[in-house]
C-alpha cells in the first residue's frame, strides 16, 4: 500500500472518530433545539464565515428540502443592511468552530433585541457565542485532520454531520415522507419516480384477455400478440387470474402431448398480485422485487380491471 493511500486512511480514521464523538456530546440542548425550530412560524436562517459559511449553506439547503423553510445569510451581508431580512419569528442557526467570530458576535445584540432564539454550533460551550445562544450544539473535535492543525477538516465535517442530524430529526418529528420530499424536487429523477403512479405508465389497450375455458394454444397466441408476457384471465367483469409465460412453459413439461388443448384455468394463477391506478410506480415496483415477478395487474379504484404494468415500464430512462 502507497504511502499516498496512508494518508488517506490517517484522514478518514481521524475524521471518522471525530463524528463517532459527537454522541457523547448531545445535550438537552438538541432536544430544545429541535422543538423550536418544530414550534416557530418562521424560517431558520443559517450564518457563518469563511469554511463554516461553506457548510452553512450545504445545512440550510438539506432543511430546505427536507421541509424547514431555510436560507443562508452570510454575516458580513447582514452587519451591511441585509438585517432586514430577519424577522422576529425567525431562528438563527450561527456556526463558528471557536465561537468568537467576530462577524457573527457583531450580530448577537441585534438578535437579542429583535427577539430571535439564536441556536449555535460551536465547538468551545464557554465561548462568547455559545454563551449568548438560547440552544448550543457542541461540534468539538479531538484533532483535526490536517497534519498542521490549522486547515478546518474534522470539525467542519462535525459541523455538517450535526447539521445533518437537526434535519433528520425534524423529519422524523414532522412525520415528513417521501411524497413531501418529491413535491419539494419535482425537476428531479426522483422526484418524477415518487409522483408518479401506476396509472400514467400501465398498458390499458390491447390487453391480452383470455377466459379460464380457452385453451393454451389460443392463450399462446394471445401472449405473442401482446408482445407482455402474460394474458389476464377474465370471469365476465372479475379477474380470475392470470398466466405468465412461465407457466407456459412449465405446463409443457408438465402435459407434453395434450398440452396445446389444455384449458388455462388448469394452470392459471388464482391469486395474482394487482395494484391500482392510484399506486405509486416505486410501490409497484417494490412489489415485482420482492415476489421477483415482471407484471403485475392494475384495477381502477372500483376494483375493475383498467391495465397491466411491467417492470420495465417503472424503470427511469437511461441517460
Amino acid at each position: 500500500m502507497s504511502h499516498i493511500q496512508d494518508i488517506a486512511k490517517q484522514t478518514f480514521r481521524v475524521e471518522a472518530e471525530a463524528i463517532a464523538g459527537l454522541a457523547d456530546k448531545l445535550t438537552d440542548d438538541f432536544d430544545g433545539a429541535v422543538r423550536a425550530i418544530l414550534a416557530t412560524r418562521g424560517k431558520v436562517i443559517v450564518t457563518g464565515m469563511g469554511k463554516s459559511g461553506i457548510i452553512g449553506r450545504k445545512i440550510a439547503a438539506t432543511l430546505s428540502s427536507t421541509g424547514t423553510s431555510s436560507f443562508y445569510l452570510h454575516p458580513a451581508d447582514a452587519y451591511h443592511g441585509d438585517l432586514g431580512m430577519i424577522e422576529k419569528s425567525d431562528i438563527v442557526l450561527a456556526i463558528s468552530n471557536s465561537g468568537q467570530t467576530d462577524e457573527i458576535l457583531k450580530l448577537i445584540p441585534y438578535l437579542e433585541a429583535n427577539g430571535n432564539t439564536v441556536i449555535s454550533l460551536t465547538g468551545d460551550p464557554l465561548s462568547t457565542l455559545a454563551k449568548h445562544s438560547r440552544y448550543h450544539l457542541n461540534v468539538a473535535v479531538a484533532e483535526e485532520a490536517c497534519p498542521l492543525s490549522l486547515a478546518p477538516t474534522s470539525s467542519t465535517t462535525a459541523m455538517l454531520v450535526m447539521g445533518d442530524a437537526l434535519a433528520i430529526a425534524l423529519m422524523e418529528e414532522r412525520g415528513f415522507k417521501s411524497e413531501d420530499y418529491a413535491r419539494l424536487h419535482p425537476g428531479g429523477s426522483l422526484g418524477r419516480r415518487l409522483l408518479t403512479r401506476v396509472g400514467d405508465v400501465m398498458r390499458r389497450d390491447d390487453l391480452p384477455v383470455v377466459s379460464p375455458e380457452m385453451t393454451l394454444n389460443e392463450v399462446i397466441i394471445r401472449i405473442s400478440d401482446a408482445r407482455l408476457g402474460v394474458a389476464i384471465v377474465m370471469e365476465g367483469d372479475a379477474i380470475a387470474g392470470l398466466v405468465t409465460d412461465g407457466d407456459v412453459r412449465r405446463a409443457m413439461q408438465k402435459y407434453r402431448d395434450r398440452f396445446f388443448e389444455t384449458p388455462v384455468e388448469e394452470i392459471m394463477t388464482r391469486t395474482p398480485k394487482i395494484v391500482s391506478t392510484t399506486d405509486r410506480i416505486t410501490d409497484a415496483e417494490a412489489i415485482m422485487h420482492r415476489h421477483k415477478i415482471h407484471s403485475l395487474i392494475v384495477v381502477d379504484p372500483t376494483g375493475k380491471l383498467a391495465g397491466i404494468v411491467e417492470l420495465y415500464d417503472l424503470m427511469p430512462p437511461a441517460k
